[in-house]
């Protein structure tokens, strides 16, 4: 009876997650269509939504499996520029390889397998880097991560692979997120889907990572993350398990940086510097190690605050503010430090630990306050 109840719950459970998940998309829907699209809400959203993923990513390899990586911006590069590559229309190539005679690719693939061939390519990558660096521990993998990643930016702007990468010089006119929105016969947008495009793709590799998560490999990465020497004692392949952990998790960032290029509109290797990887480190940070929602909500807190709501701290005056003439350029930075450095002193486990927001722990805090309200009246009936 008891195994019927908690089944029952669990589907109950089930699909008021899966109808807040709806919900949420179809508030991005509507807000598209009513709000005019210079609203900063879309840059938050987009930029949101592809570093959730970006996060989920650096999550399952530090928080959930328990290696300190710092090459997500390289892998990010390499889907980045493979999507790049693959999807510049045959006409713009000329143009957009000019220093290197059009460039050796000159065919094109739907932006769907662009993308599949944008992960898949730093998969490789990572697999083949995996090999040595993944012997090594803590520090000392994420200084060869980063290093990698450092290398590989110095690479693409190399003038000898230039007719691949186009050296130094931006690669463009591949297709955005604006190409999705659906046009009249006027040709003027009917339909905008450029915020939702993001939401939906990063949604559904989301959700492959939270179900490996609950998959025996998910298990198995736990138990490498709490103690390698009992998890090797119970016979989980130590080497296998991270290089699978490694090379997932470099899949979704190279899915990710093609999602980057599209949102950006231009790809240039420089700006995928280590500072990227901080920004990704600091929201799985801010989030929670080993918390798939908290890395999305640290997501879009982190780029709401630097690009949205402090914004104005760089103008000189913002919500009462005044910055002085010496930190006006930067008082933004100044102040979203202060606030990160708040956030860690009082949530050192991050915003979520390592637990997740759903529906069944919304039910348990309002059951909580339910049962608190009702033992402090019943106390006062005693009285």
């Amino acid at each position: 009876m008891n195994n019927i109840k908690h089944r029952r719950n669990k589907k109950i459970l089930t699909a008021v997650n899966v109808a807040l998940l709806l919900a949420i998309y179809v508030a991005v829907f509507v807000a598209e269509q009513v709000l005019p699209q210079t609203s900063m809400l879309f840059v938050v959203l987009k930029k949101g939504s592809i570093y959730a993923l970006i996060a989920v990513s650096m999550n399952l390899l530090n928080g959930f499996t328990g290696l300190f990586s710092l090459g997500q911006a390289g892998f990010m590069l390499i889907g980045a520029y493979v999507y790049g590559i693959f999807t510049i229309p045959e006409e713009f190539r000329q143009s957009v390889y000019q220093y290197f005679d059009g460039g050796v690719i000159h065919f094109t693939v739907p932006v769907v397998i662009a993308l599949v061939m944008a992960g898949a390519a730093a998969a490789i990558f990572a697999a083949l880097i995996g090999l040595p660096v993944l012997r090594l521990k803590s520090d000392y993998l994420a200084i060869a991560t980063l290093g990698f990643a450092e290398i590989l930016r110095a690479l693409f702007q190399w003038k000898i692979i230039g007719p691949v990468t186009n050296g130094s010089n931006l690669l463009r006119k591949f297709p955005n997120f604006n190409d999705f929105n659906i046009k009249g016969a006027d040709g003027k947008v009917a339909v905008y889907l450029s915020t939702l495009i993001p939401f939906i793709v990063a949604g559904i590799c989301i959700l492959l990572i939270v179900l490996l998560i609950r998959s025996s490999y998910g298990r198995a990465f736990r138990a490498i993350r709490d103690d390698e020497i009992a998890a090797e004692a119970m016979g989980v392949n130590l080497f296998k398990h991270k290089q699978l952990a490694f090379v997932i998790s470099s899949f979704f960032a190279g899915v990710g940086g093609a999602l980057l290029a599209m949102y950006q509109m231009a790809i240039q290797a420089n700006a995928f510097t280590s500072a990227m990887t901080y920004e990704i480190l600091l929201i799985v940070v801010i989030g929670g190690l080993g918390s798939v929602t908290g890395s999305c909500l640290g997501s879009f807190l982190f780029i709401a605050a630097s690009e949205w709501w402090l914004r104005g701290l760089d103008g000189g005056t913002f919500l009462g503010i005044n910055a002085p003439g010496i930190f006006r350029a930067g008082f933004r930075k100044v102040v979203f430090a202060v606030i990160i450095m708040l956030v860690v002193l009082f949530y050192r486990k991050g915003i979520m630990g390592d637990s997740e927001f759903s529906a069944k722990r919304i039910a348990e805090r309002f059951r909580r306050i339910f049962m608190k309200r009702k033992s402090k009246i019943e106390v006062v009936e005693n009285e």
